[in-house]
């Protein structure tokens, strides 16, 4: 890995989902084997200037997100590299079997994105609104699950995916992100960014959290509380190594995640933990509940997603040494 983080952490001019369609457009200039299809989402995911470039490998597979996974699988057969897109719990929980049998038990080389995770949907809603995606993906053997945390890491997670082989699930943010990292920065799947150094407490975050980490690391530096601020972009497989070093180095966890903490990036790393270096850890995420309509600044705070909020578990993990 060779990346850089940014000095002032500031939102993206460009939205997300932009970045992707324009990245996966360079890839397949590059690499005919590169294709696309969509659950009837083409504007909301930004995809419209690929579907017009590249007609003969854009697949806009209406409202059945099943038959697309389906499609997807075959295509992999058919030695195309397949992206698939839909809203995340359409993408994850409705075609779970299909992920599951015809992509992973298949042995087939197939990329889902899921879009808007947790309380990114906003107004969506709670049917929308994805805090178990990740965790309904956990359980498939050998499938790797991926966060994003910017645009710079999101462009460079599909160009890894690009000659990676199996089945990859990306959990993407549409609209525009906080800027975290400095472009040209490279990361390797699987292994965990350190955004910051830190002796007292180790936060692990992704997605939206990271950015809330890394204001919550200030906040607790002001106390004298020293936090190692971690980016664990790739949930699964978890870099347990990182992961140990730091628990062993601070002693005290803290993990924040948009998702439900259950069956989570939490319980991944307290799982990961307890096999290899226990130390007293606090979870900050959605606690065992469903989504609801609204702002995704009020619903940050509704479900406890804030930088106040990882300070909290930060004294209370620390206080638990």
């Amino acid at each position: 890995m060779n990346y850089r983080v940014k000095e002032t952490f500031q939102t993206e001019d460009r939205e997300m989902r932009a970045v992707y369609c324009e990245t996966l457009r360079q890839m397949a200039r590059e690499d005919s084997r590169v294709c696309v299809l969509d659950a009837d989402l083409i504007g909301s995911s930004g995809m419209k200037p690929f579907f017009q470039e590249f007609p003969e490998r854009s697949v806009n597979c209406g409202i059945q997100e099943s038959n697309m996974i389906g499609m997807a699988a075959g295509l992999s057969a058919a030695g195309m590299v397949p992206f698939a897109h839909s809203f995340a719990p359409f993408a994850t929980r409705r075609v779970m079997d299909q992920i599951f049998i015809s992509c992973a038990y298949g042995k087939q080389n197939v990329r889902v994105v899921g879009s808007d995770p947790g309380v990114t949907a906003a107004y969506n809603g709670g049917t929308h609104m994805p805090f178990e995606d990740m965790g309904c993906l956990m359980a498939i053997p050998h499938i790797t699950l991926l966060e994003p945390s910017d645009s710079v890491q999101l462009a460079q997670v599909c160009r890894l995916l690009q000659d990676a082989y199996g089945v990859f699930y990306v959990r993407m943010l549409r609209k525009n992100a906080v800027g975290i990292y400095e472009e040209g920065s490279s990361f390797e799947l699987g292994k965990i960014p350190v955004l910051q150094d830190g002796a007292d407490v180790c936060i692990v975050a992704s997605g939206i959290m990271v950015a809330e980490a890394l204001k919550a690391a200030r906040l607790l530096a002001e106390q004298g509380v020293s936090a190692a601020v971690l980016d664990c972009f790739t949930w699964k497989p978890l870099d347990g190594e990182t992961l140990e070093s730091y628990a062993r180095k601070c002693g005290a966890v803290v993990s924040a995640e948009n998702h439900n903490v259950e069956g989570g990036l939490g319980s991944a790393v307290a799982g990961c933990l307890a096999r290899r270096f226990p130390v007293p850890m606090e979870l900050v995420g959605v606690q065992d509940e469903f989504g609801e309509v609204g702002t995704v600044d009020y619903l940050q705070n509704r479900f406890g997603l804030t930088a106040a909020a990882i300070v909290s578990a930060a004294q209370k993990a620390v206080a638990r040494k």
